[in-house]
């Protein structure tokens, strides 16, 4: 009895299930189809793709060199002020000269001295081979005096390039500009103590024109040693230098190309030369060099925000017949403000979803929204 019971209870069951889904089916046939999305929608156009390359800079000097003392001493003057414009030979400091002059004041004493030690030499000579000639004394004393000769004429040759030597040691206790620039904040006061070699007084650069150096993938070398060449074209507005929102008002020209690709990074520095005649530029600034594209070149662009991304791969929602809509695998290029250049997969005249697209799937009906469309 339990078992048939059982068979009962199944088979009731069934009827049950086999009633809700025809129900439910004639329920769903009397609802129709979906409603139609509601989107806005755009057509795929063609235009000229006029874009920059960016890349991070860094502003310098096109000379700059940190002074150094070559003589060790005291600081005795300062005769710039502080950020002045000097000119190549100006004097900046002065190094206290006493023991250099001392010096140097010896050496002329001690060539003085061995040029009288070479005159009686030479009269010592002389006067030997005169007798010698008389066959009045002994050839060795004769080659004893040319010794003597040949040995002051290198004492005084030792004693003049001792005095060289010192005399420049004087000199450099006076150190002048090497070229027109500006001067920094001097490192040292009057009275500080200075080594040869070791001490850096202070800094001096040039600044116009400055440069602005950048490194670019070796793919590029190609590129811009072309714009390089092309100096005609590469002085208008192929090279822009920008800080931010803010352009620098003069464009810039190729000056180098390094000579050799970086092997760790697989770049090459590039140098950019600026005229600076405001002074807006200032060695050490960082900002971004904008190189103009090659060419202008139509390209089909549409708006970026019809774009959907899934897995690393980029779709569009097409617009065919019957108002459905095919998803679309393309190749995305470069963006351009609210725009994108679109590589492959759309043609000029396609007709894209470009608001609604969450709410889309393959094959899904659209009506156009059109008070949003002309929003």
């Amino acid at each position: 009895m339990l078992f048939k019971k059982i068979k009962i209870d199944l088979a009731s069951g069934c009827l049950l299930l086999i009633a809700s889904c025809s129900s439910g089916n004639q329920q769903q046939q009397m609802q129709g189809p979906p409603p139609a999305a509601a989107v806005t929608t755009d057509t795929v156009i063609t235009a000229d793709a006029v874009y920059y390359d960016e890349y991070p800079a860094t502003v310098a000097a096109l000379n700059q060199i940190d002074l150094r003392p070559q003589v060790s001493g005291y600081i005795t003057g300062i005769y710039f002020s502080d950020g002045d414009r000097v000119s190549k030979g100006q004097k900046l400091y002065s190094i206290d000269d006493q023991q250099y002059e001392a010096n140097y004041q010896q050496a002329v004493a001690n060539l003085a001295v061995q040029k009288a030690n070479l005159t009686k030499s030479q009269k010592d000579a002389d006067r030997y081979h005169q007798l010698d000639q008389q066959d009045a004394i002994a050839k060795q004393l004769v080659d004893n005096a040319d010794a003597a000769l040949e040995a002051s004429k290198k004492m005084v040759e030792a004693a003049e390039a001792n005095v060289n030597a010192v005399q420049t040691g004087v000199k450099y206790t006076t150190i002048y500009a090497p070229f027109d620039g500006t001067i920094g904040i001097s490192a040292v006061k009057v009275g500080a103590p200075v080594s040869a070699g070791q001490t850096v007084l202070n800094t001096i650069s040039s600044d116009n024109p400055m440069v602005v150096d950048f490194s670019v993938d070796q793919k590029e070398i190609y590129r811009f040693t072309q714009l390089q060449q092309d100096g005609s074209k590469a002085t208008d507005s192929t090279f822009r230098l920008a800080f931010g929102p803010d352009i620098y008002p003069y464009p810039g020209r190729i000056s180098l190309i390094d000579r050799a690709v970086d092997a760790q990074t697989g770049t090459i520095k590039t140098r950019l030369i600026f005229s600076n005649n405001k002074e807006l530029l200032k060695a050490g600034m960082t900002g971004t060099v904008r190189v103009l594209n090659n060419a202008s070149v139509k390209s089909v662009m549409i708006p970026y925000k019809a774009v959907t991304e899934q897995l690393s791969e980029y779709f569009v929602y097409v617009v065919g017949d019957s108002s459905k809509v095919t998803q679309r695998k393309i190749l995305p290029g470069r963006q351009m403000g609210a725009s994108i250049i679109v590589k492959d997969g759309l043609k000029e005249g396609e007709t894209i979803v470009v608001q609604g697209v969450q709410n889309l799937r393959e094959g899904s009906v659209v009506r156009i929204d059109t008070a949003a469309q002309k929003k």
